[in-house]
């Protein structure tokens, strides 16, 4: 058991590893493409992976006549289905517009600063969840999101008092990966996970690729250009990351895996610097390290409520 649960560590490490990387790849296929162009191609091809997961399962579940009323709190088979579909698609969309927000946001700032204000959805979802849903927050976390704020005044905010362009895209990016995080918690319980991602890779690629048509002029010539990070940031960040984080979760504690796949920042930042030779001045680098206590805070449940508090994951922050 220790074993698997320190294998269950590594991976989801590996998982936080790809995701920060792609905010390299993100950067460097900005440079040949259109921002919504790229993500289309990126969506399809984790369409692509997790959509042949989904079949090579049911087939799998088929053959061994595993149904799905085997799972907790379905009332029925034809509402597993649905909420399947429905949350697919919700899911869905919700990816799209924060991946399409964030593609945007990062052609006018770094990885790395992009890389923290994304992971900026931890400190969103249990105000979120507070507001929408009356859940309420130990003061920890009320601490966390306080100290959030100031990191994300020394890492985004200019000498005026306002936000650069790039860094006011990713905001919206990080709020839509908020609301994607509680679609994904309400859903996951009420459908099948795998196929729900499968369904939203699906629905992010054709929003991401009816607004390039309208919005841009995508051609086979532009994608084969960017094809490295295209296929980096669909394959690796989209198939494998999400495979690797349902596999990890199996064999770690839901608060050890948020912690782990919070790394995302830093290697984002660290990619950054070695890959782009991208700097940070002292400010933005002190508003990364406050933001990262922020992070950990957030997601350390007090003695108290450890037993009853369930902490949402994030499936693409890729």
């Amino acid at each position: 058991m220790k074993n698997k649960k320190m294998l269950g560590n590594l991976l989801l490490t590996l998982t936080a590893a790809i995701w920060g990387t792609a905010f390299v790849g993100q950067r460097v296929g900005m440079e040949k493409i259109e921002p919504l162009t790229f993500n289309a191609a990126r969506m399809v091809l984790a369409a692509i992976m997790i959509g042949a997961l989904a079949f090579i399962l049911w087939k799998w579940e088929k053959k061994h006549s595993i149904q799905s009323m085997q799972y907790e709190n379905v009332p029925d088979t034809e509402s597993f289905r649905k909420n399947t579909i429905i949350g697919g698609i919700c899911c869905g969309t919700f990816l799209a517009s924060a991946s399409i927000f964030q593609q945007m946001g990062i052609v006018y700032t770094t990885a790395g600063k992009a890389g923290f204000i994304t992971a900026m959805y931890m400190l969103l979802v249990p105000i979120l969840n507070f507001v929408l849903f009356k859940k309420k927050n130990t003061w920890l976390v009320w601490l966390a999101v306080g100290i959030g704020v100031i990191g994300m005044y020394l890492l985004c905010m200019t000498e005026g008092f306002r936000l650069t362009r790039g860094d006011a895209l990713v905001c919206v990016c990080a709020f839509l990966f908020s609301g994607h995080i509680l679609c994904c918690d309400h859903f996951a319980r009420q459908g099948n996970p795998i196929r729900i991602s499968a369904i939203q890779f699906a629905t992010a690629a054709v929003i991401s690729g009816i607004g390039a048509m309208v919005l841009e002029t995508p051609s086979w010539d532009k994608i084969v250009s960017a094809a490295v990070p295209i296929l980096y940031c669909g394959i690796m960040s989209g198939g494998i990351g999400y495979t690797l984080q349902m596999t990890a979760q199996k064999f770690t504690d839901p608060t050890i895996a948020s912690l782990l796949m919070s790394l995302e920042s830093v290697f984002a930042v660290i990619a950054g610097v070695l890959l782009l030779q991208e700097r940070m001045s002292v400010r933005e680098l002190l508003g990364c390290i406050v933001m990262f206590v922020a992070i950990l805070l957030v997601q350390i449940p007090l003695p108290a409520h450890r037993e009853r508090l369930q902490v949402p994951l994030n499936t693409e922050q890729m």
